[in-house]
């Protein structure tokens, strides 16, 4: 091959090098730019309603739109932090929410593991009975779930928020992937070696569910915390409000104190976001070794 020939070809493989190289910079560039976007549009906004808290009842609703405060005043944050029926119906939600996080992960977790390892009568019915709930709309189903806890005298309790919604259907779901995944032979081992059933959910399915169980956990918590319809309908004792209930209330008890509930709203929205933020990691890697893509 003569000299020309050979630079030529050399230029050429430079020129789809460089073609190559602005490409992938390119693509790079829009991924990026996709995920600012995307950023910006889920907090913008909570930033909105964390600094409205700072402003006056004039300024919330301001024409032409402030983003801004005139002054920084967390006067509001004060006055709603210092309210006793907000300390209350935030202390009460958060209890609740516990209970009933952790009810749903020991009841759904061994619904799971029965539907994935056990052998009984009609399992496959059972199956298809357990995950049909994740086809009906709950607002389907509101009217007939109200007179059931009426009939058994549960309004104003703790329980009617609790129980009713403790076993899911979708974290049953969840987690039956995720223990359909684990090894047969770790399982048949412990057989072998005497371990009986429960022991086996015990020691070992239950320690390697620590990540899928902060999915289901960090999904049962929000249920419960962002429950408004189900409280509205069967709380009217104030010592039961729960924080959305009391939110929900805001304006038709106090009037239109936007700042106020912007305050209020982002102190309530404050446990979530710190929940997530905490368990992001676990999130991730229990979403992907969990089977669900």
């Amino acid at each position: 091959m003569s000299a020309p020939t050979i630079a030529r070809a050399t230029t050429a493989a430079g020129v789809r090098r460089a073609r190559g190289l602005r490409r992938g910079d390119r693509n790079r560039f829009l991924k990026w730019l996709g995920v600012v976007l995307i950023s910006l549009s889920v907090l913008f906004p909570l930033a909105w309603m964390a600094i409205a808290g700072f402003k006056g009842k004039t300024e919330v609703l301001r024409s032409p739109f402030q983003f801004f405060p005139d002054m920084w005043d967390p006067k509001n944050y004060i006055e709603i932090a210092q309210d006793p029926q907000f300390a209350r119906a935030m202390i009460v939600t958060f209890i609740g929410a516990i209970i009933f996080t952790a009810l749903s992960l020991a009841i759904n977790s061994m619904a799971a593991y029965a539907l994935a390892r056990l052998d009984f009568a009609f399992k496959r019915f059972w199956w298809v009975f357990c995950i049909m709930p994740m086809f009906i709309p709950s607002m389907a189903i509101l009217l007939t779930s109200f007179v059931v806890v009426a009939q058994l005298g549960m309004l104003d309790t703790m329980a009617v928020l609790i129980i009713p919604g403790v076993a899911s259907s979708v974290q049953m779901f969840f987690l039956r992937q995720f223990y359909l995944n684990m090894p047969i032979a770790v399982e048949e081992a412990a057989l072998i070696d005497g371990c009986s059933r429960w022991q086996i959910f015990l020691k070992i399915f239950l320690p390697q569910s620590a990540a899928v169980f902060v999915v289901v956990g960090i999904g049962s918590y929000m249920a419960f915390w962002n429950a408004y319809v189900w409280p509205i309908l069967t709380i009217t004792n104030p010592d039961l409000t729960q924080i959305m209930q009391f939110l929900g209330n805001f304006r038709s008890d106090r009037g239109p104190q936007w700042g106020l509930l912007m305050a209020g709203s982002t102190l309530a929205a404050l446990p979530t976001i710190v929940l997530v933020l905490f368990f992001q990691r676990y999130i991730v890697n229990g979403v992907r070794i969990s089977g669900i893509k």
